[in-house]
């Protein structure tokens, strides 16, 4: 099977996964790390280009388990997130870091959050070393083994 059908179909799987547990991903903290992490995905190379927030404002408006929030504050979240890395991305990474890991009461929704990074990373086909390498930092926030995400 080649790379990018490797990719699609994890992807499609752990959205499945997500999808089941819709009803648990209600709280704020899960919609502040999911936010996060988006954001540290789309600028996991220090830049964010156009079609990273674009794949990320389609994840928001169509996501069966995002809709559980506002769209738009969904997305306001997102942006102020982005705003902080773009500034300075290590210092910003350590803010959008601590809101990821306000999830990490909840097992459900940490690997929830982890599972959106792996999505958001694979929307475009390539889940490139440095993406990879984000969501592993996440999961080292959250306390989940990054080998539990073959990460």
């Amino acid at each position: 099977m080649a790379l990018w059908d490797r990719i699609k179909e994890s992807a499609s799987t752990l959205q499945t996964q997500l999808n089941a547990k819709k009803n648990e991903l209600k709280s704020g903290a899960f919609r502040d790390a999911s936010m996060a992490i988006c954001a540290l995905v789309a600028a996991a190379d220090g830049q964010i280009d156009p079609s990273e927030r674009r794949r990320v404002a389609q994840l928001i408006a169509t996501n069966e388990v995002l809709q559980n929030f506002p769209a738009d504050d969904l997305q306001r979240r997102f942006e102020a997130n982005l705003d902080k890395l773009v500034t300075d991305f290590e210092f910003g990474k350590v803010s959008v870091l601590q809101e990821v890991a306000k999830a990490k009461k909840k097992p459900t929704e940490a690997r929830a959050v982890i599972q959106i990074g792996i999505v958001i990373g694979g929307a475009d086909g390539h889940f490139d070393q440095t993406e990879r390498a984000v969501v592993r930092e996440a999961c080292y926030a959250l306390g989940l083994p990054p080998a539990e995400f073959d990460l």
